[in-house]
């Protein structure tokens, strides 16, 4: 068995759990179960279930309340986001400024990303925003993530001839 989750998985959990949500298993005021839990109901690692409640943050279905974790929003606090979709994701909003300084030599190969802590401070987001913007750069091949160390500029990989 591939220690690796399929590319996409979180988008189904995030489906999954958007299913609870809009059926009313889970109502206005409930709070989701843990990442650890919701890691094992599903059978993925906690960046996974991260990334599936990050989507449904960004469309306001739940969101983060210290102390208490992710509860399901109100009618009124989905409804006082403007216009007709999803609010922009400030995720990508970071993504962005980062693959541009990338992109411009600012991050060179081998530079240190801003820490989560950081991103949260300098963009005033939640942990899990900033976290789902370095996830972004993971995912495209910009960034490697080192265990106990941050996330840093990838270096080139030379081509075969």
């Amino acid at each position: 068995m591939s220690p690796r989750t399929p590319w996409g998985t979180y988008h189904q959990i995030a489906d999954i759990l958007r299913s609870r949500i809009t059926s009313e298993d889970l109502t206005p005021g409930d709070g989701l179960p843990s990442e650890a839990a919701l890691g094992q109901e599903f059978g993925v690692a906690r960046t996974t279930v991260r990334r599936a409640l990050a989507e449904l943050e960004s469309e306001q279905l739940i969101k983060a309340i210290p102390g208490t974790g992710r509860v399901v929003c109100t009618a009124e606090e989905r409804e006082s986001v403007p216009g007709n979709g999803p609010p922009p994701s400030q995720y990508r909003r970071i993504a962005a400024e980062l693959r541009e300084r990338i992109a411009s030599g600012d991050l060179a190969p081998g530079d240190a990303l801003p820490s989560e802590a950081a991103l949260v401070h300098q963009y005033d987001v939640s942990r899990g925003t900033a976290r789902q913007a370095l996830s972004e750069l993971e995912g495209i091949g910009l960034v490697i993530a080192v265990h106990g160390k941050g996330r840093f500029v990838k270096r080139a990989v030379a081509a075969a001839d």
